[in-house]
């Protein structure tokens, strides 16, 4: 049996994070469009739980983002394998998050990914050096720790 997984987060902003994630991935942005037009054609969601994102129309209050290369739906366009969902709730962030994504920059290469990831709008927290290794904590534009090692 296969099993199909998502990494759900919680956002205030669901589309401005889902345009950090993959850009700092190299992810693409989900295109549902398709499937809300029928949903919403169908008189099963109210035209205002969507709005346009990119040039086509989207779900308000969640967007996910899906590794390039994993097949997806094409009736829905839904991924099918790596992918990220931001969801809205009404909540901000106030503590550490207890699940985090750690990102591994090839070789050398550690400086020249945060300072990609902190174009596309990262923070550096701090800089962990330790007897197991070194990384950097930043944070996404909702404040949410993530790692470069």
């Amino acid at each position: 049996m296969t099993l199909h997984w998502k990494l759900v987060v919680d956002a205030n902003d669901p589309h401005a994070q889902a345009d950090f994630w993959a850009a700092a991935l190299g992810y693409e942005l989900e295109d549902n469009s398709a499937l809300i037009e029928r949903v919403v054609g169908m008189g099963a969601a109210p035209p205002d739980a969507t709005v346009d994102s990119h040039g086509r129309r989207a779900w308000r209050d969640l967007i996910a983002v899906r590794h390039p290369d994993d097949p997806y739906d094409e009736d829905t366009g839904m991924g099918l394998g790596r992918r990220i969902l931001f969801q809205r709730v009404p909540e901000v962030k106030t503590v550490k998050n207890r699940l985090h994504i750690d990102l591994h920059a090839d070789p050398g290469a550690r400086e020249a990914e945060v300072a990609r990831l902190e174009a596309v709008g990262a923070v550096v927290a701090r800089r962990v050096k330790e007897p197991g290794g070194e990384w950097v904590v930043m944070t996404d534009p909702e404040g949410n720790e993530f790692c470069v090692q």
